[in-house]
């Protein structure tokens, strides 16, 4: 028999007055797996992550989490799910243990279970040493850990994790996600994370591209990849317009300008390099080769690069 899916959304649409955030997005997660919305500032993810988590009803559409509809289930859910939002959410003036026995006993959790459990989440997180600091004697990157450990004080089923990585150096980054994919392979907790970080993506089981409020690709990052296949080109020119112009008539070969860049996907694309800078030695500033990456994915689905979505669509 087929496992329920962690999260099930069918033609779920979310709109602020005017402005739609969402539009009939679909998609399901499976049990025991990292899945992550990779997306610009404005593409929907933090509206998602709201509805996921409860936060905000769902307006149209289907939502299911755990087995249990989102608008009709939505205190049974939060007992069963672990969340970290980007916004802080400890008592900077309690210690970080006050902080967690606090989020305890919201569950229910007392004594030693509660000693053990905050123990351990502290130790693997590399926070024991800190266990008594106050909140507000901590660096941002500690803080964030804190956010995190309260967050899986409870044993919860679905870890929603919103832009997990925020304030950490790569070190803490780095044994985040080790805790994580452990938490994923021992104990078999769903983690649904939100990141516009390329590299952070790539460490997820699946994901999840969002653009403008739609869903534009899905499935692993090497699924992904392999839709665009072949090489990809960059070029730097002073006369970008120009060179992809004279490109197209001497060798039938399309290109994207983004400012001063060119791109060109292309099956042996060495080959192609070469002989560009042979044809075009005075106008190219310089050129590289190099694998699809999931930022490629992203300019062949949208057209434009991650970091040029709507600025002024911040949800």
């Amino acid at each position: 028999m087929t496992a329920t899916p962690a999260i099930e959304v069918e033609h779920l649409t979310h709109a602020y007055a005017e402005r739609t955030a969402l539009n009939d997005v679909s998609f399901s997660i499976r049990r025991g797996e990292i899945f992550g919305l990779l997306g610009p500032n404005g593409g929907g993810k933090t509206t998602l992550f709201r509805v996921l988590s409860t936060l905000l009803p769902v307006q149209s559409g289907l939502v299911r989490v755990l087995g249990m509809n989102a608008n009709d289930s939505a205190s049974q859910i939060r007992q069963r799910i672990g969340v970290t939002f980007q916004a802080p959410s400890l008592d900077r003036r309690l210690t970080v243990r006050e902080n967690l026995v606090h989020q305890g006993h919201l569950y229910g959790l007392h004594g030693s279970v509660l000693k053990e459990r905050i123990e351990n989440r502290l130790s693997r997180l590399g926070l024991s040493d800190r266990m008594h600091a106050r909140v507000d004697s901590l660096s941002g990157g500690l803080q964030r850990r804190a956010e995190i450990a309260k967050g899986m004080l409870h044993d919860p089923e679905l870890l929603l994790l919103d832009e997990p990585s925020t304030g950490l150096d790569p070190g803490a980054r780095h044994d985040l996600w080790r805790y994580l994919q452990q938490l994923r392979d021992e104990s078999g907790v769903t983690v649904v994370v939100t990141t516009h970080l390329m590299e952070e993506a790539e460490k997820c089981d699946r994901l999840g591209l969002l653009d403008h409020g739609q869903l534009i690709a899905l499935g692993s990052p090497s699924e992904l990849r392999s839709e665009i296949g072949g090489d990809c080109l960059t070029i730097i020119a002073a006369e970008p317009d120009k060179l992809a112009h004279q490109i197209r008539h001497r060798f039938a070969v399309e290109s994207r300008a983004f400012g001063n860049t060119l791109r060109i996907e292309r099956t042996r694309g060495h080959e192609l390099l070469r002989e560009l800078v042979d044809a075009f030695p005075d106008q190219i500033t310089s050129v590289s080769l190099g694998k699809p990456s999931l930022e490629d994915v992203f300019i062949a689905k949208t057209g434009h690069r991650f970091w040029e979505a709507d600025k002024t669509d911040t949800k």
